[in-house]
């Protein structure tokens, strides 16, 4: 089967709710290639090997989660940036790439991914007025030793843990942002979570979570973000009949 490239940017912009969140790159159509689309490579972030797997698998399309044209970067083309873009013009390729929009959708996105995955029960947004806030909570369905939630984590993840702040308490509450959220902590512990989970570790991070009394786990960005980007393509294939392959170029941050 196959889609017009038009049709399934106006589906992902719809769907993932892109026109009403604020962010620091544009969501959607990122660069323009063949107008009819038959496969899709989608992956979290796209990386010259990303790329370079995309034409190897003669795709129409690549969906991520990071994609380019960052605010605050370089606006020249060129080095890295000139190749990436190169490589997929050349191939008539489309990026689409789908950031915050992809972190809060409150199915397919990073955060609901990554409960899913962990068997959290998933309680949405801390702030609901906000279609932009990627900070959510949920619970466990017991409560956890830190020794035992950080095993979970690392099992379920395959990955080790960046960071580790253990806690008194036993887990029951939790508040987590997928990738680079380690901003929240702060936010995480007036809610009175147990522990906060995010992808990444700052070194204020620590302290806060030590004097307010929470557990804190960094995962990695990539290991905590691999889900949305992959559970986005599985719902295309599924609902467009379209072939999609989810592509891990892994990251060890």
């Amino acid at each position: 089967m196959s889609i017009s490239r038009n049709e399934l940017q106006n589906y992902l912009n719809q769907l993932l709710n892109s026109h009403q969140i604020k962010d620091f790159c544009p969501n959607g159509l990122q660069v323009e290639g063949k107008p009819v689309i038959h496969k899709i490579v989608s992956g979290v972030t796209a990386c010259q090997a990303l790329v370079d797997r995309a034409v190897e698998e003669k795709a129409d399309a690549i969906l991520v989660h990071h994609g380019y044209f960052w605010k605050g970067e370089p606006a020249e083309v060129v080095g890295m940036k000139k190749r990436r873009l190169q490589q997929l013009l050349k191939h008539d390729i489309n990026l689409f790439a789908y950031h915050l929009p992809l972190d809060v959708h409150p199915e397919l996105g990073n955060n609901a991914q990554l409960a899913k995955l962990m068997d959290w029960q998933f309680e949405g947004a801390v702030d609901s007025s906000d279609p932009a806030c990627p900070l959510v909570t949920g619970r466990l369905a017991k409560p956890l030793s830190c020794e035992d939630f950080a095993n979970v984590l690392e099992q379920r993840l395959q990955r080790r843990l960046v960071c580790r702040v253990d806690s008194s308490s036993k887990i029951k509450k939790v508040a987590w942002c997928t990738g680079g959220g380690q901003g929240f902590i702060d936010r995480a512990a007036q809610l009175g979570v147990d522990a906060f989970i995010t992808g990444e570790v700052s070194e204020p991070t620590v302290h806060s979570a030590r004097e307010q009394g929470i557990a804190f786990f960094a995962a990695g960005h990539h290991a905590t973000e691999r889900y949305g980007a992959k559970a986005l393509g599985e719902h295309l294939a599924s609902h467009f009949e379209l072939d999609v392959q989810f592509i891990d170029i892994d990251s060890p941050a």
